[in-house]
C-alpha cells in the first residue's frame, strides 16, 4: 500500500537533485520545459518565505488527514489516491525543513502558470481522484467495524 507513496517520494527526489539553479531547457518547445525555480511559498508562491509555517502547516494537515482516512475500509483507487498525496507531502515537506524551499521545476511555455513539481503533480492527482472516489465509487469507503 505504501510503494505508491514511497515511488512518488523518490522520483520527486531524483527530479529536484537533477536540476540546479542555472537549469533551463524545453522537453517539448513551446509545451512543456525544465526551469529550475526555489518557491518559499505554497501553491503559486502564497506565504512565500515562511518555510516553518508552512511546514507545521503540512504536518498538520496530513495528521489530520491520516485521522479523517483511518475509520473507513478505502478502495483501492482511494487507498492510492490518498498515497499519492502522502508521497507528494512528504517530498516538499522535507524540501521545507532542510532547504528552507520547494524546488519547482516543471514548466508550461505555453501559458504563464506556476513553475511545479513532481510532488505538486501526485497530490493534485490523488486529491482529484480521492474526490472521484468518493462521488463515484459506491463502497469506496466504508466504515471500519
Amino acid at each position: 500500500m505504501y510503494w505508491t507513496a514511497i515511488l512518488v517520494f523518490l522520483l520527486d527526489r531524483l527530479s529536484k537533485m537533477a536540476v540546479g539553479p542555472q537549469t533551463h531547457f524545453s522537453l517539448l518547445p513551446g509545451v512543456i520545459g525544465i526551469t529550475y525555480a526555489a518557491n518559499t511559498g505554497m501553491a503559486f508562491s502564497l506565504f512565500s518565505g515562511r518555510p516553518w509555517l508552512l511546514g507545521a502547516l503540512s504536518l498538520a494537515l496530513l495528521a489530520a488527514g491520516y485521522f479523517f482516512l483511518r475509520p473507513y475500509r478505502l478502495s483501492r483507487l482511494s487507498r492510492t489516491a490518498a498515497m499519492l498525496v502522502l508521497g507528494g507531502a512528504a517530498g516538499n515537506l522535507l524540501d521545507r525543513f532542510v532547504q528552507g524551499y520547494v524546488v519547482d521545476m516543471i514548466a508550461f511555455e505555453f501559458v504563464d502558470f506556476a513553475v511545479f513539481n513532481v510532488a505538486d503533480t501526485a497530490i493534485v492527482c490523488g486529491v482529484t481522484l480521492l474526490a472521484c472516489s468518493l462521488l463515484f465509487e459506491s463502497g469506496a469507503w466504508e466504515r471500519k467495524e
